[in-house]
């Protein structure tokens, strides 16, 4: 996500809206900060992008880490479960745990974030895309485009895990997310809007391009908050809900696994995160940024010319 924030929104030098500071040599020495101005938003429809290489280029991106992602961590999931089974020969405090497997999606998305940030921005989600669809930092024609990508890479990805562990797949779940016993659809849904409401927000303030004009380190950093709250989500609702806040994520495991369960479960994490990415971009946009207000300000002013 960095560059222009249609294109890319985890670039945090934003050529035309930065904020300099200037120290005057002699006198006093006097200190001066310029007027920060956020970045235009991006265009609700923009046609231009459909002839450029790099819009392609980040949707490549975007299905490849996407790929990667459930590759990785749902083969976790699987050879956790087959290292505790124990019908069939296995320790029961064997594996890597339920940490190890936090530790694989918060650590799968630092890394993916961090190799394509500077590319498509390095969303991997459909609901951090459309959490930045409606904060206008992504143009209607990418944020679907990027869903699709992220889908179509997401069952491709478990697509993989299937063909190098074709005896466990089946057996121990797909890494497909399902509604845990004993809990309601309601806490199911709920647990899902929250983690994904954490994840969303992280994303929105490690990236907020006016702490980047004020705080050189941000950009460096910016892939690790996201990737600890990945870690710090699936901590809480694994037991719940085996943890979603990736409407691809869910799709791609819920498609190659194939069964009922996971089919009649599959609205809670599309419903879920998508709610919980728009309270998200609602409360940094028009709450901690105050662009309501804002806003209002500016339409005030413009009346009373």
């Amino acid at each position: 996500m960095m560059g222009h924030p249609a294109e890319n929104f985890y670039k945090y030098e934003d050529q035309s809206v930065t904020m300099a500071k200037d120290i005057e040599v002699g006198g006093q020495g006097e200190f001066h900060a310029k007027d920060y101005h956020d970045p235009p938003p991006a265009p609700l429809i923009d046609a231009e992008e459909l002839t450029k290489w790099s819009f392609y280029r980040a949707i490549i991106a975007e299905f490849i880490a996407t790929l990667l992602f459930l590759y990785i961590t749902v083969l976790t999931v699987i050879g956790y479960k087959s290292q505790t089974d124990a019908n069939h020969g296995g320790d029961g405090c064997g594996g890597v745990g339920i940490l190890g497997i936090a530790w694989a999606f918060g650590g799968m998305i630092f890394v993916l974030v961090y190799c394509t940030a500077g590319i498509s921005g390095g969303h991997i989600n459909p609901a951090v895309t459309f959490g930045l669809f409606l904060a206008r930092k992504v143009s209607l024609v990418r944020a679907v485009m990027y869903m699709v990508a992220q889908c179509l890479g997401a069952i491709c990805g478990c697509g993989l895990v299937k063909a190098f562990q074709k005896s466990y797949y089946t057996r121990y779940g797909g890494g497909a997310n399902e509604l845990a016993d004993g809990y309601s659809t309601g806490t199911g849904l709920g647990a899902e809007i929250i983690g994904t409401f954490v994840l969303v927000y992280t994303v929105f303030s490690a990236t907020d391009p006016k702490r980047n004009a004020r705080d050189s380190h941000v950009p460096v950093l910016a892939p690790l908050p996201i990737g600890f709250a990945v870690f710090m989500v699936h901590l809480a609702t694994i037991p719940v809900t085996g943890t979603g806040i990736n409407p691809a994520r869910s799709l791609g495991a819920a498609v190659i696994y194939n069964k009922d369960k996971a089919w009649d479960d599959q609205w809670i994490f599309w419903v879920g995160p998508f709610i919980g990415a728009a309270i998200a971009a609602f409360y940094h946009q028009f709450i901690l940024r105050a662009s309501a207000s804002k806003a209002l300000g500016s339409f005030k002013s413009s009346s009373n010319i």
